[in-house]
């Protein structure tokens, strides 16, 4: 097992932090290495040293000192900075952060360029909720959250205050009716409602909000079912202390007023009336609860008891009742949708062998409210990795590809400003994108969980056994993700910045987070103060996760052979086929996707022969055809990626294009992969139009082998 590289937080190289220390021998080694390096790089500017010239020793003494620059303060202080106001896109305090992230990156003296853009935000301008209940008692709610302090004590609120919960393009309007208990807004709640004589026309439902559905999932199937407004409320309330969870409900990411090109400065723009526009946006108002009011109006519900399958389910018990009854709400959203400039943040480290592929890191950095977490959590690891790189780049190193590192904006309306980016360079990235690496909520808790395309699998895994366990010294990550039996998963949500890179363009993608989940999420609790007092206070999970995503990109960037493995590819379409051929019983034939992927594990094989006799090569000296084939084997593993896309896009959800890890467009669908499949299947479609998906997959697989093959058949 290789031995973990230390990730010992220093400060001006005095340690912090009790983090488990090398022996002081190999300390004193890795300054005077540091120090040579550095000092022939000051006296030969033009020239790169020998020391960090391209070979394993090199590569090696490379991550070491990569690892070995981190600084937990450093990062505590970049958190602190980007979450002393709330900095919802599209407002004052969200310039302030997209001027802290520049003069950062520009500080460091990185080739450093802003990408703006014009898009249609939502925000609130009035709501109000009122219940009139059995005994003629009427209660308007308290629908703001108690004031929150930040990590000085000082009430930030009345300088810039956190903006009222509520739902970002909901219709404006009210809407008044009996209430019905709706559990997650599913349509399998919806089938048990009616299997106990419950409907929701004209009516009011409040739903709880679960893991399978999105806000506009549960707003939309709410809408056909012919209710006249939705509450929902999240079970995680902030801890007991009231929050109230923020979100989107418009279908669908990017610009709603750009739908499938860039929203350019001065480009064209659809009126709000087109029907492309309208489509994105529910038809019914909707507003957040919090857990306190949502139980109050529980507690009031007569009629029929909660289905058995509700029941000890969270805090659904035997005795809930679901409505409709004598329970009244009357529930007002009066919204504003607003033409506003967004702004991306993007700095560039030139590669010196292959400047033309690119390895791009990338995180959001607006927030609902102050976004500890979420997400400037990440955004405070991505700015001590620009750090890092900036030192190593003193050193006299030079990645062999371009790194960019990202800092997109209006991600929390619906991955805006990733979006357009993609949209605006889908040609260029399709040529020359490595991967993308997304980090979102760099630290929630505890754990480490990933989702990744598969040929990422074995790279992130040998990265997690160089870097120590932030949370058990005596181990690496390695070591607890598979203790805990975790496992890598797979990039079929749309939840944040991956899904235009994976899922419209086809770059092999990679998500990581510490934490399950927290219970501050989009609530005006999430706060530098929450952050030390809960989730990392000592900052030891952002400097292992700052490691893990820096580290990534370093090996992508600088490998001779871009380290990706199709074999790990193959075997995840196999197990899927497995999983879709018991879904099916017999009923359709799988052979289309047997044969494709047959043929897909032959080509990977072969692809893996060809990297592993390259990789022996690589760092021969004036070896001019055998970087030609490393580059050409390289573009070939880049551009598999490329075959599982589709022009026509998933059925419903035609901008996604992947057809092997995409969003399904029915809220039933059953797998998390196939999603023309799987909508097929949860559609009841007949044996032909699931088949006719099935050929689709097997085509892309097909288009994935011949461009990881090459040439022409």
């Amino acid at each position: 097992m290789s031995q973990p590289l230390t990730t010992r937080p220093t400060v001006a190289g005095i340690s912090i932090f009790p983090f488990r220390q090398p022996p002081p021998l190999c300390t004193f080694l890795f300054v005077i290495v540091l120090f040579v390096a550095t000092f022939y790089t000051l006296h030969h500017p033009n020239t790169t040293p020998h020391l960090l010239s391209r070979n394993s020793h090199n590569a090696l003494i490379l991550r070491r000192l990569f690892l070995s620059s981190a600084s937990n303060a450093t990062i505590s202080s970049y958190l602190r900075a980007l979450t002393r106001l709330p900095h919802l896109a599209g407002t004052k305090p969200s310039l302030d952060t997209l001027h802290y992230v520049l003069h950062h990156f520009q500080s460091l003296g990185l080739d450093t360029h802003v990408a703006e853009y014009e898009a249609l935000l939502s925000y609130p301008a009035h709501i109000s909720v009122t219940a009139r209940f059995s005994n003629k008692t009427t209660v308007e709610f308290d629908l703001n959250e108690p004031v929150v302090y930040d990590a000085s004590g000082g009430d930030d609120s009345s300088s810039s205050p956190v903006v009222k919960p509520y739902h970002a393009y909901s219709p404006s309007g009210s809407a008044q009716g009996s209430v019905v208990f709706v559990n997650h807004g599913e349509e399998r709640d919806y089938r048990a409602l009616e299997s106990i004589g419950v409907s929701v026309r004209n009516c009011v439902v409040l739903a709880r909000k679960g893991d399978s559905l999105g806000r506009g999932a549960i707003v939309k199937i709410a809408e056909t079912k012919g209710a006249l407004g939705v509450l929902i409320y999240a079970e995680n309330d902030g801890g007991g202390s009231g929050g109230i969870e923020r979100g989107t409900v418009m279908r669908g990411i990017g610009d709603p007023v750009s739908p499938g090109w860039p929203g350019v400065v001065g480009g064209e723009k659809l009126s709000l009336e087109d029907d492309r526009v309208t489509r994105r946006f529910p038809k019914i108002p909707s507003l957040p609860l919090s857990l306190h009011n949502a139980e109050i109006i529980l507690a009031s519900l007569d009629g029929a008891r909660a289905p058995v399958e509700w029941r000890n389910s969270g805090r659904v018990g035997s005795g809930q009742r679901v409505g409709p009854g004598r329970t009244v709400v009357n529930m007002t959203y009066q919204g504003e949708m607003k033409m506003k400039k967004i702004q991306n943040v993007l700095a560039t480290i030139r590669g010196s062998e292959e400047p033309d592929r690119y390895v791009i890191l990338g995180n959001h950095r607006d927030a609902w409210t102050y976004g500890a977490v979420d997400p400037n959590s990440g955004t405070s690891a991505l700015l001590d990795i620009s750090r890092r790189f900036a030192l190593l780049l003193k050193s006299g190193w030079r990645p062999r590809r371009t790194i960019l590192l990202c800092s997109w904006d209006a991600e929390e309306f619906g991955m805006i400003g990733s979006t357009e980016w993609v949209e605006e360079n889908v040609l260029n990235l399709g040529a020359s994108a490595v991967a993308y690496l997304n980090v979102d909520c760099a630290v929630q808790g505890s754990g480490f969980f990933a989702s990744a395309t598969p040929q990422l699998d074995g790279l992130l895994l040998d990265v997690l056994k160089l870097v120590q366990d932030p949370d058990d010294v005596g181990l690496t990550v390695e070591e607890t993700f598979k203790s805990q039996n975790n496992f890598i998963q797979r990039l079929s949500r749309v939840d944040s910045d991956f899904s235009g890179f994976l899922h419209h363009a086809g770059i092999p993608s990679i998500d990581m987070y510490y934490g399950a989940d927290y219970p501050v999420y989009h609530t005006a609790f999430d706060s530098y103060d929450w952050m030390i007092r809960n989730a990392d206070p000592m900052f030891h999970r952002h400097v292992a996760m700052a490691g893990i995503w820096g580290l990534i990109g370093i090996i992508l960037a600088d490998e001779p052979v871009i380290p990706f493995d199709y074999i790990s590819y193959a075997e995840q379409l196999q197990a899927h086929r497995d999983t879709l051929s018991k879904l099916l019983e017999g009923k359709v034939s799988v052979n289309p996707l047997s044969m494709a992927i047959q043929e897909f594990s032959y080509v990977a094989e072969k692809a893996k022969d060809e990297a592993k006799k390259l990789k022996e090569q690589a760092y021969s000296k004036n070896d001019v055809a055998a970087a030609a084939k490393r580059r050409e084997l390289n573009d070939r593993m880049m551009l598999a990626e490329r075959g599982f896309l589709d022009s026509e896009g998933i059925k419903g959800k035609e901008w996604f294009k992947h057809l092997v890890y995409g969003p399904a467009a029915e809220p039933d669908s059953k797998l998390g992969f196939f999603p023309g499949i799987a909508d097929a299947i949860a559609m009841n479609a007949s044996e032909g139009m699931i088949e006719h998906e099935m050929w689709r997959v097997a085509r892309a697989i097909q288009r994935a082998s011949k461009a990881l093959k090459g040439g022409f058949t």
